[in-house]
């Protein structure tokens, strides 16, 4: 008997994914068999697994029921015939729409802004992370309480229902705004915070490199690798949401913090964009970018756009940029679209192949890139030679009548300083 229980309790939620096709342009908003593939995943990750699907090809979503009514009902037959436990839907649904599926269907329905929150509020680990998503967890819901009572009584435990949890969405919208106020207050002073760091690190001369990307594409395993950071890393979407800083050391002893963000993905809700807009600012404010690209996923090119997309609406479009080409012992022969222009460079995070080449490229891009020139520091300047010692790098050094004779890396701003002290390259 004990045996019997304990299958029940591992037993994975049911669900069916639907969605419809449109055929629009905007193929990155689109449902296809890639998006559709993606959901899969995401469904994977949330806990469930994925027993049916259901594509409707139309213009346009029905305002009511968001599918025809023909589909709706074939969908009905599919949850009763695969004694589904839930729907999600590829996009994101209004109030009314959840609504109606919901009473129709007679199970519960999420659409995929749902289950990104959902995976957000799981994967959170950080208390700023926390803070985050359930504030978009809040706002997405505010709009959507209406009539959904005798429903979020019914929700218990599951996919779609970590985070505030049902006795936060029981009460009624007053007090949600008030917790939205009070949870927006204390992500303003997390922002300040931040901002100060950012000031100080600005200050101090530090510089900065955020890692960017689809999630999945490896930014994480990509940071342990050059960094040996222990951050969590896993094949699976949103394997980590909270930021991570750690330095690296050049060889010309320029220091560089390398942040890891939080991976993108088409269709991302608005809403946390804009509740972790002070985390995605780490991308705005960086020296430089690193965008990492998964060369072994099925559109790489499309996924390349979307994270290009989410750096514009976060205004860090146009920053120099490395394209670092992940995962290419499972794909060596990935060509760019653009032919490879802009800078880049190919490696393996989890292999190591291709690192020092990306090194060397981090080297080429980060500000004050260092040259080597030859002083001549008097005996009587010796905190010169002191300051040199302290945060230059010194290629050799000789004492000599006039004084300490060094071969020395400095980048343009410290060489204008030291000026006074440089010899004549020889030949």
């Amino acid at each position: 008997m004990d045996a019997d229980i304990k299958i029940l309790k591992d037993e994975k939620e049911k669900v069916i994914i639907a969605g419809i096709h449109t055929g629009r342009r905007d193929y990155i908003n689109d449902t296809t068999e890639e998006s559709m593939r993606e959901l899969t995943e995401l469904v994977e990750t949330a806990g469930g697994e994925v027993v049916g699907e259901l594509i409707q090809n139309r213009p346009s979503p029905d305002s009511g029921t968001y599918l025809g009514e023909g589909k709706l009902e074939e969908l009905k037959n599919a949850v009763e015939t695969l004694h589904a436990d839930l729907v999600v839907f590829d996009d994101e649904m209004s109030p009314a729409q959840l609504r109606n599926v919901n009473e129709y269907l007679k199970v519960r329905v999420l659409d995929r802004s749902m289950l990104i929150l959902d995976i957000f509020a799981m994967r959170a680990r950080s208390g700023e992370g926390k803070l985050q998503v359930e504030l978009a967890q809040l706002k997405y819901q505010l709009p959507r309480l209406h009539g959904w009572g005798l429903e979020m009584h019914r929700l218990g435990a599951g996919i779609g229902t970590r985070g505030p949890g049902e006795t936060q969405l029981e009460i009624d919208r007053r007090h949600i705004r008030t917790r939205i106020s009070a949870l927006e207050a204390e992500l303003k002073e997390v922002k300040k915070h931040r901002e100060l760091l950012r000031t100080r690190r600005v200050k101090d001369g530090v510089i900065t490199c955020a890692l960017v990307g689809y999630t999945n594409a490896g930014k994480s395993t990509l940071l342990n690798r050059l960094t040996d950071a222990g951050v969590f890393a896993e094949d699976k979407l949103f394997a980590t949401l909270d930021t991570t800083s750690r330095q690296i050391t050049l060889d010309d002893n320029r220091k560089i913090i390398l942040i890891d963000t939080v991976g993108f993905i088409r269709k991302l809700p608005h809403y946390l964009v804009e509740a972790f807009k002070s985390t995605l600012e780490e991308a705005a404010t960086a020296d430089f970018l690193l965008h990492i690209i998964d060369v072994s996923a099925d559109e790489t090119d499309n996924q390349i756009q979307v994270v290009e997309n989410v750096l514009e609406e976060i205004g860090a479009g146009g920053k120099p940029t490395v394209n670092v080409y992940n995962k290419c012992d499972i794909n060596p022969d990935y060509v760019p679209a653009d032919g490879g222009k802009a800078k880049h460079v190919y490696i393996s995070a989890k292999t190591g192949q291709g690192i020092d080449k990306l090194i060397r490229a981090i080297a080429d891009t980060a500000p004050g890139k260092k040259t080597k020139h030859r002083l001549l520091i008097p005996y009587s300047d010796g905190g010169v030679l002191n300051e040199l010692h302290s945060h230059e790098k010194i290629l050799s050094e000789e004492y000599t009548a006039e004084g300490t004779m060094v071969d020395v890396l400095l980048d343009n701003a410290v060489y204008g300083r030291l000026k006074q002290y440089a010899l004549p390259e020889e030949g």
